[in-house]
């Protein structure tokens, strides 16, 4: 240890002692560094606490293991300059500050929980290893007064070094499982997706992937059916033979039989040769049937007996062809309500059925929504030979809001035409179709007189107050909101304030 362990109390080595004992013996990161916070709450009379680990190049910080913390998620997190921690990150200093009241956190999620009492004191100190901050020790603790704050600060930096080489290597560990996940969410760069909802849809196409199980895709229109098709395909031991695709309702009614399954020359008006199907081409690989659901009853026979002799004659033709191919099939209608119907042939159903596949709808699968946006921003930036960035807050704010009825297709759409709009870098609210912004309208006329209103309309008023008294300027409102700027700016931004409007300049102009 370093020098300061000289000004430690004899109380302080002891948990020193204890601390590294445990740190030796155990070899559970979670658990040791919980053990490491019940001693501190134990010991010096710490309330709550929080180790955090720093990521994407110290932009980052996100909870990983709390004490005394009623609502603690491992969703929890800090961006630079956004919260006192991460400022403190920045400059690799401590913190040691008595009460909210005297001096205010501006920790506007309150990870902690501080309230504005005069009896607590809050110690917060970078975790370093080889001059790299990887992470960030918090607590807080019941005092009167600030005698010895300085000395609390320095025994809590004692702890951190001592945890330093564990956090480090979570941190590691972490980085490796997000990698990991991703890969498993994000198959190919056509398939892109982190909620829940999508981990669960990818977990099931690794499961059914190296098998010749028969699959049923459901899901609504512009869902991204074929792509999950597509995903099954091309991580099968089929991957190097053909994937056929038929989309089932755009073949006449008549032409269907033949489309499928070839036919021989003069077997019905046209056919001036022998024609091979889409069976034939698909050969070793894998056909896939969108739109089963319009299938006609004559053809879904046919496709029973391919499921289950593989094999089948041309129309027009006796001679028997033997087929190894594996189907895979999509719809968007519900095919129980065609089974009972008549419309669908029951066998053919759960023939088809034997590994049902659910893509989930873009209004289901939340923050995908932001995902998917930025990946079809990259996309067509490129496409389009465009230099667009960003989404603004209010655009992020309408493709949130809105419902989604065509899918992930229509996002692409949305994206696609936004980035052909923007002229300075930025997608802004107005470059997205008026459907969104009329939705954005709807809501605010819904929302008239509800909760979030008279939230809104409250921090407006605490906003421009704090703006009137500080001439406009937005550090000092922040001062007096006991905030950040960054947090004052972007309710600035949401609420649609001028905060111009309040400098003294234009005050003296207008007289106010």
């Amino acid at each position: 240890m370093n020098s300061i362990t000289n000004d430690l109390s004899v109380q302080e080595y002891s948990i020193i002692h204890k601390i590294s004992k445990l740190l030796i013996d155990g070899n559970n990161f979670q658990l040791d560094l919980n053990q490491v916070l019940e001693l501190l709450h134990q010991n010096m009379g710490m309330n709550k606490g929080m180790i955090s680990i720093l990521f994407k190049n110290e932009e980052e910080l996100h909870v990983d293991v709390s004490y005394g913390i009623v609502e603690n998620s491992p969703e929890m997190k800090y961006l630079s300059g956004e919260e006192m921690i991460s400022q403190m990150v920045a400059q690799d200093a401590n913190i040691g500050v008595l009460s909210t009241n005297r001096a205010p956190l501006v920790l506007t999620r309150s990870v902690l929980e501080v309230t504005k009492r005069e009896d607590v004191q809050f110690l917060c100190t970078p975790i370093s290893y080889a001059s790299q901050v990887v992470g960030v020790l918090a607590v807080d603790k019941a005092s009167k007064d600030d005698t010895g704050l300085y000395n609390e600060v320095q025994f809590l930096e004692e702890v951190a070094l001592l945890i330093a080489s564990r956090v480090r290597s979570r941190r590691e560990e972490l980085k490796n499982e997000r990698l990991q996940n991703f890969e498993n969410v994000r198959i190919s760069s056509n398939f892109v997706g982190n909620s829940d909802v999508m981990r669960q849809l990818s977990n099931s196409i690794s499961k059914v992937a190296d098998s010749s199980t028969s699959v049923l895709i459901t899901g609504e229109t512009g869902t991204g059916k074929e792509v999950v098709a597509r995903e099954i395909h091309d991580l099968s031991p089929r991957k190097n033979s053909p994937l056929i695709k038929v989309n089932c309702g755009a073949i006449p009614e008549n032409l269907i039989e033949s489309e499928l399954f070839g036919h021989e020359k003069g077997a019905f008006t046209g056919a001036v040769s022998q024609r091979k199907g889409r069976f034939e081409m698909a050969r070793g690989g894998t056909i896939f049937l969108d739109e089963i659901g319009e299938l006609p009853m004559s053809a879904q026979v046919k496709l029973l007996r391919v499921l289950q002799e593989r094999e089948f004659e041309r129309v027009g033709g006796t001679a028997t062809i033997k087929i190894n191919v594996r189907v895979i099939a999509a719809t968007n209608r519900s095919l129980e309500a065609l089974v009972e119907e008549n419309n669908f042939r029951a066998d053919l159903y759960y023939r088809l059925n034997v590994f049902p596949i659910h893509v989930p709808p873009l209004r289901e699968r939340g923050a995908d929504i932001m995902l998917l946006a930025d990946h079809f921003v990259q996309k067509y930036s490129e496409e389009l030979g465009k230099s667009v960035l960003r989404i603004d807050t209010p655009a992020i704010d309408m493709l949130m809001a809105y419902h989604w009825p065509g899918n992930v297709r229509e996002l692409e759409n949305t994206i696609e035409r936004a980035v052909l709009l923007s002229d300075d870098g930025v997608i802004h609210g107005h470059h997205l179709p008026p459907s969104l912004q009329l939705k954005r309208a709807d809501k605010i006329l819904i929302d008239k007189g509800k909760f979030e209103t008279l939230v809104q309309n409250y921090e407006r008023q605490l906003i421009v107050e704090a703006l009137k008294e500080s001439w406009g300027n937005q550090t000092e409102a922040a001062r007096v909101l006991g905030t950040t700027k960054r947090v004052v700016q972007y309710k600035i931004q949401k609420l649609d304030i001028d905060y111009r409007r309040y400098s003294r300049n234009q005050r003296s102009r207008s007289g106010t």
